[in-house]
């Protein structure tokens, strides 16, 4: 995901998609332990993604624009 599309998002968009981020990171990694994972690289595609929303969270909250 782009940065640029995570700045357009709203805040409980941001939370929105955190959560469901969360959770897809969470299938793959018991796929990664029993042995069904796929794509492996979209593991890392994920945790990169959930930093980013991350960074942008912590971006709004310290400059105190919420969208």
């Amino acid at each position: 995901m782009k940065m640029q599309k995570i700045r357009e998002m709203t805040g409980s968009e941001l939370d929105n998609m955190l959560g469901d981020l969360r959770k897809e990171r969470l299938n793959l990694h018991i796929q990664s332990r029993t042995g069904q994972l796929e794509n492996p690289a979209k593991f890392n595609q994920i945790r990169k993604d959930i930093a980013r929303i991350q960074t942008e969270q912590n971006t709004r909250k310290v400059s105190g624009s919420v969208k």
